[in-house]
């Protein structure tokens, strides 16, 4: 009898896998769309976005100018910024020179737009004047200050912190900055930034889930290895820094 009854279970169980392998083969393709959904929301929720890309970065004019909403807009961004940075880094141009240059051909086309009507016999029409803001100016000025002041508590917080890992962590992390700042120089840096910021979210938001895999993998890669780096390094010097101080 109970050997019968093992095999009854055994059957049971077999009875119960190849009705669920039925069941999943017959499922119809909207059902895995779901699945695929709902495991990508879940990889998001890892990283902590829960908002689009557009609304991530900041959403308005702004946005669409990085997504690319109108391509003639993000285009003809693009391009100035590549034509300062050939004509400072590639000419040779100074800021001053060039300030100069362009100064130099916007008077002569107004002076050529004001007395032009005076030979063609034609109504001078007013030019308009171009006036900066104030606020502007202070804005920049404010945001730059609150962002540099918060940077340096920052800092100042983990070197006077007892945190040895986050301690190395922003040394290693001002080192690598360092060593990009010597291949290239800051102009050449805030150009390749530039660049980035309006390919980067492009791309990202073509082939979100493709990325938001690659770099969950990645981070848990990197989690793995800072383990074995904690357990087999850091741990230790952890160790020594309290023996150190009992014996004090």
């Amino acid at each position: 009898m109970p050997e019968h009854s093992g095999h009854g279970a055994e059957d049971l169980l077999d009875n119960i896998m190849e009705t669920f392998a039925d069941r999943t083969q017959k499922k119809n393709p909207v059902s895995f769309y779901e699945e695929d959904i709902s495991a990508s929301s879940k990889i998001k929720k890892v990283f902590g976005r829960q908002n689009s890309v557009h609304d991530c970065l900041g959403g308005g004019k702004s946005a669409d100018v990085l997504l690319w909403r109108n391509k003639k807009i993000s285009s003809g961004v693009l391009a100035s910024t590549t034509a300062i940075w050939v004509l400072f880094e590639w000419l040779s141009y100074n800021f001053l020179t060039l300030t100069c240059f362009v100064l130099v051909i916007a008077m002569l086309v107004q002076f050529v737009w004001s007395n032009a009507s005076g030979l063609l016999n034609r109504s001078s029409s007013e030019i308009p004047r171009l006036v900066l803001p104030d606020e502007l100016f202070v804005n920049i000025a404010v945001t730059l200050s609150a962002e540099i002041n918060r940077f340096l508590g920052f800092l100042q917080d983990v070197a006077s912190g007892r945190n040895l890992k986050q301690f190395l962590m922003v040394v290693v992390s001002l080192c690598v900055a360092a060593i990009i700042g010597s291949w290239c120089n800051f102009l050449t840096l805030m150009y390749i930034g530039f660049v980035a910021a309006h390919t980067l979210p492009v791309v990202y938001e073509k082939y979100e889930e493709q990325v938001d895999s690659f770099i969950f993998n990645l981070l848990g890669e990197l989690q793995n290895q800072y383990q074995k780096l904690d357990k087999g390094v850091l741990s230790k010097i952890s160790k020594r820094n309290l023996e150190a101080k009992k014996l004090k």
